[in-house]
C-alpha cells in the first residue's frame, strides 16, 4: 500500500514540476504575454486573500510534503535484505532466500520430460509457499498429466529439501515448442 501511495505521490510530483517548469520556459520565450503574468503575479503578491494566492499557497504545501516524503525515501537506510523465508529451529534462526526456493521448483521441474524455459515465482503466504511456475511444453506429452507431474514434483521437492510447506503449485503453460521443419535439398 506505502509503495502504491509513493508511486501515486511521484506522479503527481512529476505533473506538478513538468507544469511549472513548463510555464518557466514559456515565459522565458516570452510566449505568455507579460499582461498576464503581471496580472497573475500582482493578485497573488496582493495584501488581501484572493482565490489565486490560496492556489499558490495550497500547491506550494503539497509540493514542499511531497519532496520531504521523497528526500526521505532516498536518504534512510534500506533496513530490508533479499526476501527469505524465516524458520526457527532449537539451534537458532534459519533464512532461506526466495531464490533458492525458485531455483530447487526450477530443478525440480527441469527433471520432467517435455517441458522447456521455465520460469518460476515464490509468494510467501501465512499457508506456505505459492510456487507458480511458466513453460513451453513440446506438445507431445498429455499436458494435464505433465502438468500434474510438475506439480507433484516441485511440492515434493520443496518440502523435502527445505522443510517449508507448499501450499500451492500452480503451472501456466505458455505455449508449445514449434519445431522448424527441416528440408532436405536436392543436388542435381
Amino acid at each position: 500500500m506505502v509503495k502504491l501511495l509513493d508511486r501515486l505521490l511521484l506522479f503527481l510530483f512529476s505533473l506538478a514540476i513538468m507544469f511549472l517548469s513548463a510555464i518557466a520556459v514559456l515565459a522565458a520565450f516570452q510566449l505568455i504575454p507579460m499582461r498576464s503574468t503581471d496580472y497573475f503575479l500582482q493578485d497573488v503578491f496582493d495584501s488581501g486573500f484572493t482565490l489565486s494566492k490560496a492556489w499558490v499557497i495550497g500547491a506550494g504545501i503539497v509540493i514542499f510534503l511531497i519532496s520531504i516524503r521523497f528526500f526521505y525515501i532516498s536518504v534512510r537506510r534500506s533496513r530490508t535484505q533479499a526476501p527469505s523465508i524465516d524458520q526457527r529451529s532449537e539451534y537458532g534462526d534459519i533464512r532461506i532466500s526466495v531464490e533458492t526456493v525458485e531455483n530447487l521448483s526450477l530443478k525440480a521441474a527441469g527433471r520432467s520430460r517435455g517441458v522447456r524455459d521455465l520460469r518460476a515465482r515464490v509468494k510467501v503466504s501465512e499457508a506456505g509457499l505459492e510456487i507458480g511456475i511458466r513453460t513451453v511444453v513440446d506438445g507431445e506429452t498429455s499436458i494435464p498429466e505433465l502438468t500434474e507431474e510438475i506439480q507433484s514434483a516441485i511440492k515434493n521437492h520443496v518440502e523435502e529439501i527445505t522443510g517449508i510447506p507448499v501450499s500451492g503449485v500452480s503451472v501456466y503453460v505458455a505455449n508449445i515448442v514449434q519445431n522448424t521443419p527441416t528440408f532436405k535439398s536436392r543436388v542435381e
